[in-house]
């Protein structure tokens, strides 16, 4: 759970740095009045619309940027004359400082495979192996584990609806080198002054970035290509994605704290509790992420991708490791998982420290590179490797030499029992709490009704107590009526359709055969662009 909050931090400071970004831009403010602006905003529809309000938010702010991505994508696509002139201009797209200077400011010039999605082992800013390997590893979790796909998953009526909106993702997913990536490769070409910049006092003035202004080429794009009347629209539908995204990380990281930290120190703690501890989680995420900002500015070169796979590959390999184990090998131990997760949490924290604290020279500056060679030789992706390779011996040497949980209590938590109709046998310490009681209504012994752990008098309040209470009930989301009748069978059939796997046959095959389909079509733009 430390991981994952540290990622959670992490993911959320760097979306209000994106929309900020975005702000800046447009209207030319300060940095940190645009992150206010959109925590403010962000931090209302989060703190009392909840999980439903982020996934209704999220589909329709989908349509409206797919829309305006896709008209952006034709229009700098015919702007720089076609996609193999894109190709040719882009390789010569540097600033003037570069052009007539390379000894100094070599950094500004576009790599010699910057048109191969594999570089160079050792020289290239994204190295085959760490490609490979590296990537594969964080694209795994993100896809398997990361809590804001998994809490959209669970959602899902049925296993057929969650398995088509996973579909549905990784055809979204597929579409970013069209909609995202190309453009961004074109505002190089066409704003080289601004988005290539490599000297520092000039990179100040344009982006307020002495580390270089690549991250402004797609709101450049957006801002000076696009018609008025679809500029805003395509601003809205971007800024709403990007603060959608961020209600998305503080949801979950209110999740994750509320059901999985602070219930594990009390366990009878109500709903209004939770609730609010909730509430205090998205303020402090906020406040956290406010003051990482200058750090995320400078690392990794002041580039924004790179930034935040840095961070995955410090901390989530163990995470995935720990994932894929648990799935496909029934020897895995409670003990083993730990003690792996503990190591390698350090060895990456350590790396990650020492990242952000000896930085590289910014491009055309003349400094002198003093990082350790475990920083300037050993690139971040290959760091991801190695810490996975850690992690996944640790955990399996300690597993064998630990006591193996029984078969009995493996019903339906791995990939081998999932299909065994019977439940996992727990202990009372692992059994499942629901953060309501049960308690017996009327003379029925087998009806149950679900009311909140809190024991309120029953009366209530009128006037100004009224009205204060129904507000601050609305703003830590409680509802008083929200009490439910079910009969110990009715729960029993809750919990069965919750936990199915079924899916009728018509609708699996469908399903597996359209993700054999772009299984192949991945692989294929792979192959295409290595």
């Amino acid at each position: 759970m430390g991981k994952e909050a540290i990622w959670r931090t992490s993911t959320a400071h760097g979306e209000i740095y994106t929309g900020a970004i975005f702000l800046q831009q447009m209207l030319e403010w300060n940095i940190y009045l645009c992150v206010s602006i959109i925590l403010g905003v962000t931090a209302v529809y989060t703190t009392v619309g909840g999980l439903a309000s982020v996934i209704y938010t999220d589909t329709l702010q989908a349509v409206v940027l797919i829309i305006g991505a896709t008209i952006l994508f034709f229009l700098s696509i015919i702007e720089v004359g076609g996609y193999d002139a894109m190709e040719t201009k882009f390789m010569n797209a540097m600033s003037n400082e570069t052009r007539y200077n390379r000894s100094h400011y070599s950094c500004g010039v576009p790599p010699a495979d910057s048109l191969h999605m594999y570089r160079d082992a050792v020289t290239g800013d994204i190295p085959w192996p760490g490609a490979i390997l590296g990537l594969s590893t964080l694209g795994l979790y993100t896809w398997d584990q990361d809590q804001i796909i998994v809490q959209r998953t669970l959602s899902a009526r049925n296993m057929v609806h969650a398995k088509a909106g996973t579909l549905l993702g990784a055809v979204l997913k597929l579409t970013g080198f069209l909609l995202f990536v190309i453009p961004g490769m074109i505002s190089r070409i066409l704003y080289t002054e601004e988005v290539a910049c490599s000297d520092p006092d000039k990179c100040m003035a344009f982006c307020n970035n002495k580390s270089g202004c690549t991250n402004i080429a797609y709101p450049l794009m957006v801002l000076r290509l696009l018609p008025k009347g679809l500029r805003g629209l395509m601003l809205a539908a971007l800024l709403a994605a990007l603060m959608s995204s961020l209600t998305s990380i503080l949801n979950s990281a209110s999740s994750i704290m509320t059901l999985d930290i602070w219930h594990q120190f009390r366990k009878k703690a109500s709903q209004s509790e939770l609730m609010i501890v909730g509430r205090v989680t998205v303020l402090v995420l906020i406040a956290l992420s406010i003051l990482w900002l200058p750090i995320l500015q400078q690392t990794q070169g002041g580039r924004f991708w790179f930034y935040m796979q840095s961070v995955k590959s410090y901390l989530i390999p163990p995470l995935c490791m720990m994932f894929l184990l648990g799935l496909f090998w029934n020897r895995t131990t409670e003990q083993g998982v730990f003690w792996g997760l503990m190591l390698s949490t350090i060895v990456g924290v350590v790396r990650m420290a020492l990242d952000f604290t000896f930085l590289a020279p910014p491009c055309g500056s003349n400094e002198v590179d003093t990082r350790p060679e475990i920083i300037s030789k050993v690139d971040f992706l290959h760091f991801a490797i190695i810490l996975a390779l850690i992690s996944t011996i640790v955990m399996v040497v300690i597993s064998l030499f630990t006591q193996p949980r029984p078969e009995k209590k493996l019903h339906r938590l791995t990939w081998w029992t999932r299909n065994d109709e019977a439940e996992p046998e727990l202990t009372d310490n692992e059994d499942e709490e629901v953060h309501t009681s049960f308690i017996k209504r009327g003379e029925d012994p087998i009806t149950l009704q679900i009311q909140e752990n809190d024991q309120t008098n029953g009366n209530e309040k009128t006037g100004f107590e009224g009205l204060k209470t129904s507000f601050k009930n609305w703003v830590c989301g409680i509802d008083e009526d929200a009490k439910q009748t079910l009969t110990a069978q009715e729960l029993q059939e809750l919990r069965r359709r919750m936990t199915s796997l079924e899916e009728s046959s018509k609708m699996k095959i469908i399903l597996n055969v359209s993700a054999i389909f772009i299984t192949i079509l991945t692989i294929v733009l792979l192959v295409y662009f290595a």
